[in-house]
């Protein structure tokens, strides 16, 4: 497999995306004993970390690169419900749950994770209230992420709403800490979906979102160059959202 790792994502207590993450931004004596568990992996795209309904063996730290989440209805339907990011903890509900994974996670890119051992995050928690508090956080955010998707499928009035919706929330979680000190930064992100993929998140079909993209270049909303989408009238967009 192909490195993809950082000079700053080598190991947790240098990563640029801990203070991004609710999770891996612990104090210093945690943060030690979690950079020493598990172990970094390379994985090339389209790679599974886990696959929905499949006992938890590890949770998977994103330390690089992107992960769809996907769940499979019993007519073989496949739904994507999130675009997992830099920082993001894969597996963690249904670990501490004890319960299943819920959806599956694949690669859409090259990425680099930290795995960690289900027992170990789990005596991890045990010695650390504070990673306790931190899981809590962390499920909330992605309960909170579930609740905005399924509203913006249930309450956007029009298929262009809900793909307005669904490019701010990518270009707004694309931009770092770092950058957002600027002002008028550029909302820029690159396409991490097809637009089959896309549609199915927006309860739509492909050719809707095709014809969609189309007409945002069209008014100048955005502009499209090979993967690359930057919002350029972000507040225009929003508008459709309201």
């Amino acid at each position: 497999m192909s490195p993809v790792a950082e000079p700053n994502c080598l190991d947790c207590l240098n990563c640029r995306h801990r203070t991004l993450r609710v999770f891996c931004d612990l104090h210093a004596e945690a943060l030690q004993e979690f950079n020493s568990m598990g172990a970094l992996k390379h994985l090339d795209s389209g790679s599974e970390l886990f696959a929905e309904s499949t006992p938890v063996r590890e949770v998977f730290v994103l330390c690089h690169g992107k992960v769809k989440l996907t769940t499979t209805s019993q007519q073989g339907k496949s739904l994507v419900l999130k675009i997992a990011r830099p920082g993001d903890v894969l597996g963690l509900g249904a670990a501490v749950a004890g319960n299943l994974h819920e959806v599956t996670a694949l690669a859409t890119e090259p990425v680099q994770v930290k795995a960690i051992p289900r027992a170990d995050l789990m005596n991890f928690l045990d010695r650390h209230a504070e990673g306790g508090v931190h899981v809590a956080r962390s499920v909330a955010a992605e309960y909170e992420s579930a609740f905005f998707g399924a509203k913006r499928l249930a309450l956007s009035s029009s298929s262009a709403a809900k793909l307005a919706s669904l490019l701010l929330e990518w270009a707004h979680a694309s931009v770092t800490v770092a950058s957002t000190a600027s002002a008028g930064v550029p909302l820029r992100f690159l396409m991490p979906l097809t637009h089959e993929e896309i549609a199915g998140m927006i309860g739509s079909t492909r050719e809707t979102v095709t014809r969609l993209l189309s007409r945002f270049k069209r008014e100048h909303l955005i502009e499209i160059k090979g993967a690359s989408i930057h919002l350029l009238a972000p507040e225009k967009l929003q508008e459709l959202v309201a």
